[in-house]
């Protein structure tokens, strides 16, 4: 028998991509201390838990016997949904298997820095570094020249945050105070992450997939279509977060 099929009779395809996701970052295995500090976000930020996928990452738990189903379940009562689990010990992956949860190995740490690239004989090579972005610190925060690319993550965790180049989608991008954007943003913006009510996001062109201004949020699909390709601020008004335009 013929393993052929024509296009008609096919039910899928695969393809390859790379989706938004959060990744919730473990540093207690305790179900009971992660359900409160879900209870305490989720009256801060309800629009941020509707039901969202994230990655429970383990890596920072030495628990090899990890109660998975029960942070699970305290997730899900939060209207989290976790997807998948990164890192963790042998029991730990046959236990998100079992779960129905996929499993990434931990992340790996890239010692390289991001300000030049250099060639095997240590002589930067310019055409090879052309497009590769470069960041530096000031007494204000951090500015980062270049692209943030979908799964990177840019944070200035004092001051404010300046990107000169465009955020893709899947990317993250982070500050203490306020975040400038040049170009795009397309992926999450989420500035005051240390609680200043004062902090805003600027962008060029507004695609973004969530914004966060103090822990207050707001996913794409509630945004205002008509501010979208838009240059715009985002601050907070009454612990809501207003988009304004910009002429």
């Amino acid at each position: 028998m013929s393993l052929k099929m024509d296009r008609a009779s096919m039910a899928f395809t695969f393809k390859g991509g790379m989706l938004p996701m959060t990744v919730m970052e473990l540093t207690s295995a305790d179900p009971e201390r992660i359900r409160d500090q879900l209870e305490s976000k989720l009256s801060q930020s309800p629009a941020f838990f509707q039901h969202t996928p994230v990655v429970l990452s383990v890596e920072k738990l030495d628990e090899p016997h990890l109660s998975l189903e029960r942070i699970c379940a305290v997730c899900r009562a939060n209207k989290l949904l976790p997807v998948a689990v990164r890192g963790g010990a042998d029991p730990v992956k046959q236990s998100a298997w079992a779960l129905g949860l996929g499993w990434f190995p931990p992340q790996e740490v890239r010692p390289r820095a991001l300000e030049s690239v250099a060639n095997e004989s240590g002589a930067a090579d310019a055409a090879s570094t052309k497009d590769v972005a470069r960041t530096e610190a000031t007494p204000a925060g951090r500015i980062y020249r270049g692209t943030v690319r979908s799964g990177q993550q840019v944070s200035a965790q004092e001051g404010d945050l300046v990107v000169i180049g465009a955020v893709n989608a899947g990317a993250e991008v982070l500050a203490a105070g306020n975040i400038h954007v040049y170009g795009a943003l397309r992926g999450r913006a989420l500035a005051g992450i240390h609680g200043d009510h004062d902090a805003a996001i600027f962008c060029r062109e507004l695609h973004a997939e969530l914004l966060s201004v103090a822990g207050n949020y707001k996913r794409l699909e509630d945004i205002d279509p008509r501010l979208l390709s838009s240059t715009v601020q985002v601050s907070l008004s009454e612990d809501q977060l207003a988009i304004v335009a910009l002429t």
